[in-house]
């Protein structure tokens, strides 16, 4: 399928598409398995990344990425996706770029130069730290309870990060989180906090930088989780007690935390399902290689009519995401927030993409559950992707609050009438 990708966009994702096939999956086949993979071999992936230049490509050059515009890197995330890897190697890996594109929207200089370059760079790892245990922020995320409080700074000595040298304002975080993806490794800590407890908590709120090294950051345990053991990042719960940052960890406007993440999770949403369209795409073209030379009752399993209709549904689903995901992008680029199109592309691609590699595991039989074949692993990577950055069922109330409004009343008017005792009756028959 061709779609009205940029000139630029198509040969970026044909550069993708090179390093997958000539690095990313022969180092993956050789570590079938589930083999946990080096931080030497994650350098080297990311060495090759920009030896082909397609490392970073949504982030600005200025930054140390390719400088493509959020539109135009969609494609090279879908090429990514089609391995575990790939999204490693390019740096296109969540949550980290989406903790990037954060950064880079309401981060100030400072705070790009000490956090947005070195992630762009790989040398430190971030995680978003806003669900809490229950009764906390989650699907709703208005049950927030962690909160933060502005008081006079102690000593530069019981503080950390950028401005820790200076005298001024601090924040105290106190709360409970957990599902941080990435939390147990990583270097700096986006937590969401109440800072107005007087104000909705949708204006009441603000993101903070915190140093995970930070004076009172306790990381209780590594959530266990589907995926868990599959190349896959940590969830964490953490526990922030007491946790001083200076007034300069501020992420962005006081109160305005939601609105930030809100500017986070839309295009993170999109390329999210722009990478497990590539994967749901690979795991097609395997059980589609598998099943045409896998003989079984006198002909090839391909022969078989019922299975080539469920390849025809599928490969027909994906490409509606596809395009469902472009046209999303295209408004967000023209200054759309796109809240509606961005929901219906992540219920319906988190769907989509699941049933796509639950049929590609049952095409391939036992290889599709065993370890040789990278199947397995999609599998369990996917069912999450209907839970996180918004269950199903968050967006499908966000598209059917829309659907309710302004209801064409006017449509029922024919019904009324014949339901009116003093309308006269006609005599017509």
């Amino acid at each position: 399928m061709h779609y009205n990708d940029s000139d630029r966009a198509r040969e970026v994702a044909e550069r993708a598409n090179d390093l997958l096939e000539e690095v990313v999956l022969p180092i993956e086949r050789e570590r079938a398995g589930g083999m946990a993979v080096s931080s030497g071999t994650i350098t080297e992936l990311r060495e090759a990344a920009r030896e082909y230049d397609v490392y970073a490509p949504q982030i600005p050059e200025e930054y140390g990425g390719m400088g493509l515009s959020f539109r135009d890197s969609l494609p090279a995330f879908e090429e990514a996706g089609r391995s575990l890897l790939g999204q490693v190697a390019m740096r296109v890996d969540a949550p980290d770029e989406g903790n990037m594109h954060l950064l880079e929207l309401a981060g100030d200089e400072l705070q790009k130069e000490a956090y947005l370059e070195p992630l762009v760079a790989g040398e430190i790892t971030s995680g978003f730290s806003m669900t809490e245990p229950m009764q906390g922020a989650g699907s709703d995320p208005k049950m927030i309870q962690t909160t933060a409080e502005k008081r006079e700074a102690q000593g530069a000595s019981e503080r950390s990060g950028i401005a820790a040298e200076k005298d001024g304002d601090e924040w105290v975080i106190d709360g409970h989180k957990w599902w941080t993806t990435q939390g147990v490794e990583a270097d700096i800590l986006i937590v969401l906090a109440r800072t107005d407890p007087e104000a909705h908590p949708y204006e009441g709120c603000s993101l903070f930088l915190v140093p995970a090294d930070a004076d009172g950051v306790e990381v209780i345990r590594d959530v266990p989780h589907m995926g868990g053991g599959n190349r896959g990042a940590s969830h964490a719960e953490i526990r922030y007690e007491t946790v001083r940052v200076p007034d300069e960890h501020l992420l962005g406007e006081l109160n305005q935390g939601f609105t930030h993440a809100q500017e986070r999770l839309g295009p993170a949403r999109l390329t999210h399902c722009m990478r497990y369209s590539g994967m749901a795409q690979r795991s097609l073209d395997i059980a589609k290689a598998y099943v045409s030379e896998r003989q079984g009752f006198d002909s090839t399993l391909s022969d078989k009519q019922s299975l080539r209709h469920r390849i025809a549904d599928a490969e027909t689903k994906l490409h509606m995401a596809r395009t469902g995901i472009r046209d999303a992008a295209d408004r967000i680029a023209a200054g759309d927030d796109a809240r509606v199109p961005v929901s219906m592309c992540k219920v319906y691609t988190a769907n989509a993409t699941q049933d796509a590699i639950d049929l590609a595991v049952q095409c391939c039989g036992a290889n599709g559950i065993g370890k040789d074949l990278p199947l397995s692993d999609f599998y369990e990577s996917v069912r999450q992707f209907r839970i996180v950055d918004g269950a199903d069922e968050v967006h499908r109330r966000v598209i059917a609050r829309a659907a309710f409004e302004d209801v064409p009343t006017e449509e029922l008017e024919p019904l009324t009438r014949f339901g009116d005792p003093n309308r006269e009756r006609s005599t017509d028959h």
